[in-house]
């Protein structure tokens, strides 16, 4: 299974690894079936800007990096940009996944969209376009292959 440059960067150097204080928002997401744990915590302050995330994971190396590159694509903007992070920009910024891998893309951007529900909840808004996420994350036709790692 070949990963490009960019995945095996984010995976061996991982950005924005730990956890934060105190978080405005925390989201945790899984997928049972493959056993990939992903925990992003957000930062945001009075205007929704994102001044920091967090996030832990416990998966293969391509939840890793998708982990690293969302929090890196979505610190220092806005709660509507970070809405816009899909698991094809994730991605696409790593300059792609192999097929099987797909879903750790969506695990990210899945929790990243569990922080932000979290901080809304805690705020007591409603944030356009964010919809309660999903405990277990499954992106249906690749769960009949076969996991490889």
């Amino acid at each position: 299974m070949q990963y490009s440059e960019k995945v095996m960067d984010h995976f061996t150097n991982p950005r924005n690894v730990g956890e934060l204080e105190d978080p405005s928002g925390t989201g945790t997401v899984g997928n049972a079936k493959c056993g990939d744990i992903m925990r992003v915590y957000l930062d945001i302050d009075e205007n929704g800007i994102i001044q920091d995330a967090k996030f832990k994971t416990f998966g293969c190396g391509a939840a890793v990096a998708t982990s690293s590159m969302a929090t890196e694509m979505i610190k220092g903007k806005h709660i509507s940009d970070a809405l816009k992070l899909t698991n094809r920009s994730v991605m696409e910024a790593l300059d792609g996944l192999p097929p099987i891998k797909v879903h750790c893309s969506v695990l990210a951007e899945e929790a990243v969209r569990a922080a932000l529900w979290d901080y809304a909840e805690k705020k007591g808004i409603k944030i356009d376009g964010l919809e309660k996420p999903a405990d277990d994350i499954h992106d249906g036709h690749h769960h009949d292959l076969q996991e490889s790692d």
